[in-house]
């Protein structure tokens, strides 16, 4: 059990693709508090914003097949296609669902008037805009070339 829990924390693309995670997390934190001058942990663990994380840590996964089992292999074909649907699946399908939940936030707003409907709004930041994802696969690569041994 020690043995698999040490040859775990050697595994160098489970680790890469956490780390582009993490820092696509930690750069909307920082970006949030830039732009609204206060601090809201929220901004670490919440989906959607600049970078897109999915798509930094899907990135850097595929980048760290490619390189350490060849860009011709099955595996990065496979890892690739997946990246592609994460990445297809941040931009759009995500991005279509926040836009929904924003004018049902609107309706609400409307039908209420605002009085006293303290009902938590639908997740309207839930998707990505093209270059939040293209900015979170550039962070994902970059993460990954930097990690590789």
């Amino acid at each position: 059990m020690l043995a698999n829990l040490i040859e775990f924390g050697r595994n160098y693309i489970f680790w890469t693709s956490a780390a582009a995670w993490f820092i696509a997390q930690s750069l909307k934190m920082v970006l949030g508090v830039i732009r609204e001058k206060r601090f809201n942990f929220k901004w670490f663990t919440s989906a959607g914003g600049m970078p897109s994380s999915h798509s930094a840590a899907v990135s850097a996964l595929a980048t760290s097949i490619g390189v350490t089992y060849g860009f011709d292999s099955a595996l990065f074909a496979i890892t690739a296609t997946f990246t592609l649907i994460v990445l297809f699946d941040a931009q759009g399908v995500r991005l279509a669902t926040g836009k929904q939940a924003r004018i049902l936030n609107n309706m609400l707003e409307d039908i209420y008037w605002k009085k006293r409907l303290d009902e938590d709004k639908l997740k309207e930041f839930i998707g990505h805009t093209p270059i939040e994802v293209w900015a979170g696969m550039f962070l994902g690569i970059v993460i990954s070339l930097l990690f590789y041994r």
